[in-house]
């Protein structure tokens, strides 16, 4: 395979995982697939990322967003050990 396909396997890789956050926050449901105001909120957060408060969003945006992981991963997990469980 020729470097700028791997490059763009990775890339597109990258923002179908980008993508899928997205969908996961459930910010595709709340806006109604309204890309425009999907669009205008991550250009919000940039800004606020970029202005003097940004360390203190990125600690606590940051937080949610791995605690809300770590949950994820939980659940998965109690999921597939009950299935072991019950046999399923």
């Amino acid at each position: 395979m020729r470097d700028w396909q791997m490059k763009r396997r990775l890339r597109t890789c990258r923002l179908i995982e980008l993508g899928g956050l997205v969908v996961k926050a459930g910010i595709v449901d709340l806006t109604g697939d309204n890309r425009a105001m999907i669009y205008g909120a991550l250009l919000w957060m940039t800004g606020k990322l970029q202005s003097a408060d940004g360390e203190r969003a990125r600690e606590l945006w940051g937080g949610k967003g791995r605690l809300a992981f770590k949950v994820e991963r939980e659940s998965i997990s109690r999921a597939i050990s009950q299935d072991r469980d019950t046999g399923t």
